[in-house]
């Protein structure tokens, strides 16, 4: 046993090498709130309080990277100084994400709703900021991110995939898209959609494993598209339950159909 508790406390002393995932996570939740007010409990009285939030996350990430340990080759500074320069374009792209949820959800009454209630947003936003440390070639973290985003919604967006503005995830329980996955504009994934791979062999890591998605493709509950090869065209549709590992042109519709009896069970009178 003695034995047993020296390796777990090794692992201990590991664990502090970075912050918990909880600072890690309350970080971005509380970048994502200053972003839109409509998520947050705060209320700000002046431009100097806004300033002020955004420099306290400023420096709330760069203590971040120096606590982190797999962090200490990386040039934190700068490193923090380039995500927050991209913030401001990182929120226009946020914005057109709720927009696209807006025009493409009957249910969505205005802005103000969709920000404040769907997860399909809360989702896109939190990888979205996640993604930008990824290109930063910050460790770790942005999967921590993404992985909290997972938690709170049920939807799994790997921080490497690469994805175009006007994201619609409508409802999204289920939804996985891989590290390799690239998404056009315009696009609008249901529940239950799965962008994966053929294979997990570990072999295929850095390769292009998850498929292409052009612009303005729909793709309905159940939907499973797999492989690095398997290219979507842009505006084409795919129903639900669909299995695709083979591309799809342009402009097409593909659907499954199903083996459906109706047995009629109405007692005899």
């Amino acid at each position: 046993m003695e034995e047993f508790y020296n390796h777990l406390f090794k692992k201990q002393i590991e664990a502090q090498d970075m912050p918990s995932n909880t600072r890690i996570c309350h970080w971005a939740r509380d970048l994502f709130r200053a972003l839109f007010p409509e998520r947050n409990p705060k209320q700000l009285g002046s431009v100097t309080e806004v300033r002020a939030m955004f420099e306290q996350s400023q420096q709330e990430l760069l203590d971040i990277l120096r606590k982190s340990k797999v962090c200490n080759s990386c040039h934190n500074e700068r490193t923090v100084k380039d995500f927050f320069d991209s913030l401001p374009e990182l929120y226009e792209v946020m914005l057109t994400d709720a927009q696209a949820i807006l025009e493409g959800d009957p249910a969505a009454q205005d802005l103000r709703e969709v920000i404040r209630t769907y997860p399909g947003f809360l989702a896109t936003s939190i990888y979205r900021m996640a993604h930008r440390l990824w290109e930063l070639e910050v460790p770790l973290i942005p999967r921590i991110l993404t992985e909290w985003a997972h938690e709170r919604t049920g939807i799994d967006i790997h921080p490497g995939a690469r994805i175009g503005k006007y994201l619609h995830i409508d409802h999204g329980t289920g939804l996985v898209i891989g590290e390799t996955c690239i998404i056009g504009e315009h696009v609008k994934l249901y529940q239950g959609v799965t962008l994966g791979a053929l294979s997990v062999e570990k072999g295929f890591a850095g390769k292009q494993r998850h498929p292409i998605i052009g612009d303005y493709v729909i793709i309905y509950a159940g939907a499973t598209i797999l492989g690095g090869e398997t290219h979507i065209g842009h505006h084409s549709i795919i129903g639900g339950n669909v299995w695709l590992t083979s591309s799809v042109e342009p402009y097409t519709t593909v659907y499954h159909q199903p083996n459906s009896k109706f047995i009629d069970t109405k007692p005899a009178i």
